[in-house]
C-alpha cells in the first residue's frame, strides 16, 4: 500500500515514517524541510521524498496514492499567532486543497492529524468527548483545525474515507526532537539545568501520550475497517491519561535525582481541559493498544539525552524549538514573510 505523509521531516513524522517503513508500507513524504538541519540522528525511510510547501502541492503529488497520512501544519498555537494569514493558508486552505485533490486522483484514505487545541478552557471537571462536547478554540491554530475537521467530513463518501485524530500532547523521543512541548521540556529541563522551570502555577490539565502510540493510532486510521473510522474523529490518549502540569513536572522530576521544582507564576495558562479516550479505545481497541507512560518515556529521553550528548544550548536552542528556528529562517532570509522558501 502505498502512503503519502506530508510533514514526514518534523517530529511526529520522522517517528510515524519509519514504522510504516517496517510494516511495509511503501512511503512517500512530502515537506518543506523547514527543520531539515534541526535533526539529532538519522532520519529516512522513505521511496521518495518532495520537497514542496503543501500550499503548492499538486495533483501530481497524489496520483498513484493508496491513502495519505496529512501532518503538515504550523504545528502549535504559538506558530500559529505568529503571521495568522498563513497559518489560514497552511493549516485549513491547504488541507482541503490536499483532500480535494486526493478524492480526484482516487486516493481510498486521508487520515488528518489534528488538535485538542480546539477544545480550549473547559470550566467543567467532566472529560471531553470528540462530538458533544463544546469547541472552544482560543487560537487561530486551534480554530483551523477545527474548521478543517468540519470541512472534510463533508467531503468524505464511501470511497474516500476521512478521519481526524486529536493527539493530547506528545511527548517521546524523535530524530527531529521537539523540547518546546511541556513534558520534554520538563525532562530536558532537568537533565540539562537541574532544575524544572514551570511558567505558570502548575494547575491546568494536560492530556499527553507517548509519540509512538501517536503513530499507531494513526496508522489505524489507514488498517481499520472504513466503517469503524469513516468521518469520525478520536482524541489518542491512554488510560487515565490527563494530568495537571504540577503531576507532569514532578514525573520529570523524580527521573533526574536532585533536581528541583521552580513555579516561575510568569503567565496564567489559558487552556486547561480533561479529555476522554472511550471513543478510541471502545471501537479501535484492536487496532490502538498504547505501550508508553510517561515514567517510561522519560527514561527513554534521558537514555537518548546521554547518547547524543544532550546539552543546554541544545535544549535552549532553535534546533528542538520550533518557533525559534522559524524566527532564524526569517532573519536569514531563508523564508519570507509568508513562511515561504526564498531559493536563498
Amino acid at each position: 500500500m502505498k502512503i503519502l505523509v506530508t510533514g514526514n521531516n518534523g517530529y511526529i513524522g520522522t517517528v510515524l515514517t519509519d514504522i510504516l517503513h517496517n510494516q511495509n508500507f511503501d512511503v512517500v513524504g512530502l515537506d518543506n524541510n523547514y527543520f531539515e538541519k534541526c535533526n539529532f540522528t538519522k532520519v529516512g525511510n522513505v521511496s521518495n521524498q518532495i520537497i514542496r510547501d503543501i500550499r503548492d502541492v499538486s495533483i501530481k503529488d497524489v496520483n498513484n496514492i493508496d491513502g495519505i497520512i496529512h501532518l503538515a501544519s504550523l504545528s502549535n498555537d504559538p506558530l500559529g499567532e505568529l503571521i495568522p494569514k498563513a497559518t489560514e493558508d497552511i493549516n485549513y486552505k491547504s488541507t482541503i486543497k490536499l483532500a480535494n485533490l486526493a478524492k480526484k486522483a482516487g486516493v481510498k484514505r486521508f487520515v488528518n492529524v489534528s488538535s485538542q487545541s480546539m477544545y480550549g478552557i473547559s470550566n467543567d471537571d467532566k472529560e471531553l468527548d470528540e462530538d458533544n462536547s463544546k469547541k472552544n478554540p482560543l487560537t487561530v491554530y486551534a480554530a483551523t483545525k477545527w474548521k478543517s475537521e468540519i470541512e472534510l467530513n463533508q467531503m468524505s463518501d464511501d470511497n474516500f474515507v476521512v478521519t481526524s485524530f486529536r493527539p493530547s500532547t506528545v511527548f517521546g523521543v524523535s530524530p527531529r526532537l521537539r523540547c518546546d512541548i511541556i513534558f520534554n521540556y520538563f525532562v530536558a529541563c532537568a537533565y540539562t539545568t537541574g532544575k524544572i522551570e514551570i511558567l505558570s502555577n502548575g494547575t491546568p490539565w494536560r492530556p499527553v501520550v507517548h509519540i509512538k502510540d501517536v503513530c499507531q493510532a494513526i496508522i489505524a486510521g489507514i488498517k481499520a475497517p472504513k466503517e469503524l473510522v469513516n468521518k469520525k474523529s478520536f482524541n489518542v490518549g491512554i488510560k487515565n491519561g490527563n494530568f495537571t502540569v504540577k503531576e507532569l513536572a514532578k514525573i520529570a522530576q523524580k527521573s533526574v535525582p536532585g533536581s528541583q521544582l521552580l513555579f516561575l507564576n510568569k503567565h496564567t495558562d489559558s487552556r486547561t481541559y480533561k479529555v476522554s479516550f472511550n471513543r478510541i479505545f471502545s471501537q479501535l481497541g484492536n487496532f490502538y493498544k498504547p505501550q508508553w507512560n510517561l515514567e517510561m518515556g522519560a527514561k527513554e529521553l534521558i537514555n537518548y539525552f546521554k547518547r547524543i550528548k544532550f546539552t543546554e544550548d541544545d535544549f535552549r536552542g532553535r534546533k528542538c524549538n520550533r518557533l525559534k528556528q522559524i524566527h532564524y529562517l526569517k532573519s536569514k532570509k531563508f523564508i519570507s514573510d509568508e513562511l515561504k522558501k526564498t531559493g536563498i
